[in-house]
């Protein structure tokens, strides 16, 4: 991918709005298991932030899919956590991708141009307590009744579930089966009926709120819906190409700011008279890991000059998110032992990137998810007998 100079005048600005905005607030944050989202959000929007590849005239920059790539970069490889990372892609790449393409002029300008400003808060609501990574098996319900959708059902897991304005909303709007009769629709949580059913406690991410979501009789207007009734699951394995490759993005960063401060550390410590980096066997295993990271990177770039382009990178975005996860696990599961007890250390950055680091495997769309679709595009999944 060729970064260009308003690439890197955007990395630096963006570099120093993480060192002045959020850093310093990390330790906060992550104690108090949730972050102000729209104070931050309204100050990234000023900022042009959130909506980089949108167009104009909803606040958006009308840039390319590449100004996203270098918004995940810095975010993985400068943030002190991962959680609000997280929150922000959720805002940038994963509750709003659709609703951007395929919305009604009226749905974009009263609910995407708002968050694009950061006036709004955004979360996709697709995981249910028994469709996790089945997303074609979500309970769910829209009914239709007159111009109005009635919702029931609950979901789980949502990222900014406790301080969402609105909901990308996946349900079921028709009795047939598996996927078809999905819509998505937007849904104000300000809309009498829902309720956060809890806030949920995690192994990392702390400073990002997740929540279980219910509703009951919520009645929002059929205006609301994004694109044909029953194409909500179309939309959103569309919209899932760009949840995965940010993620990876985000997490591909993330593992090469470890390694390069493990590799610090190893020069840094001594044992048995010499610094552990002198040690072949780590010296060693740092160079692969440096090695696989910068062919990641490389394939990352290569979806996104997919994507930007309008290829189906389907195929390849599933290996690049099926990637970042298993690496995120050596890189966390590697380097916490060669920091030994200061790496098990709260205090010590090297901790929380291990619980921080395990839900790329899982968010989004699990390992095995990512490997059954490379398995169908390669045509290898077992021969049904007729």
């Amino acid at each position: 991918m060729e970064f260009t100079q308003e690439h890197a005048l955007f990395r630096q600005t963006l570099r120093k709005f993480i060192q002045t905005e959020i850093n310093p607030y990390v330790e906060e944050w992550e104690a108090a298991e949730q972050f102000p989202a729209h104070e931050l959000f309204r100050k990234m929007g000023e900022q042009g932030f959130l909506g980089m590849s949108y167009p104009e005239e909803y606040g958006g920059q009308g840039l390319d899919y590449s100004y996203h790539v270098v918004l995940a970069e810095e975010l993985g490889r400068h943030c002190d956590c991962a959680g609000i990372p997280m929150a922000i892609a959720v805002q940038t790449d994963m509750a709003t991708p659709a609703l951007a393409a395929f919305g009604s002029e009226e749905l974009k300008q009263k609910y995407l141009a708002p968050a694009i400003r950061g006036e709004a808060v955004a979360a996709i609501a697709v995981t249910e307590p028994n469709a996790g990574s089945d997303v074609a098996s979500i309970q769910t319900t829209a009914e239709l009744d007159g111009d109005h959708y009635v919702i029931n059902g609950s979901k789980l897991y949502i990222t900014n579930g406790c301080q969402a304005d609105w909901l990308c909303l996946l349900a079921r709007t028709s009795q047939e089966p598996g996927f078809r009769g999905m819509s998505l629709i937007v849904v104000p949580t300000d809309t009498p009926g829902f309720k956060v059913s809890r806030k949920l406690k995690k192994l990392g991410n702390h400073s990002s709120d997740t929540a279980e979501l219910f509703f009951e009789n919520m009645r929002v207007p059929v205006s609301n819906r994004i694109g044909e009734e029953g194409m909500g699951f179309i939309l959103q394995m569309q919209q899932f190409q760009k949840e995965r490759l940010i993620g990876a993005v985000m997490s591909t960063t993330g593992a090469e700011k470890i390694v390069r401060m493990t590799i610090n550390y190893c020069r840094e410590r001594e044992t048995f008279g010499m610094p552990l980096i002198d040690n072949q066997w780590i010296h060693f295993k740092l160079s692969e890991l440096i090695t696989e990271i910068e062919i990641l990177k490389q394939f990352n770039y290569h979806c996104a000059r997919g994507m930007i382009a309008g290829d189906d990178m389907t195929r390849e975005v599933s290996m690049a998110k099926l990637k970042s996860g298993r690496l995120a696990r050596d890189v966390a599961d590697t380097c916490i032992q060669f920091h030994g007890g200061m790496g098990y250390m709260e205090e010590y950055p090297m901790a929380r990137y291990f619980r921080d680091a395990r839900l790329i495997s899982i968010g989004g769309g699990a390992d095995e998810v990512m490997l059954g679709i490379i398995a169908k595009y390669e045509d290898i999944l077992p021969r049904r007998k007729k």
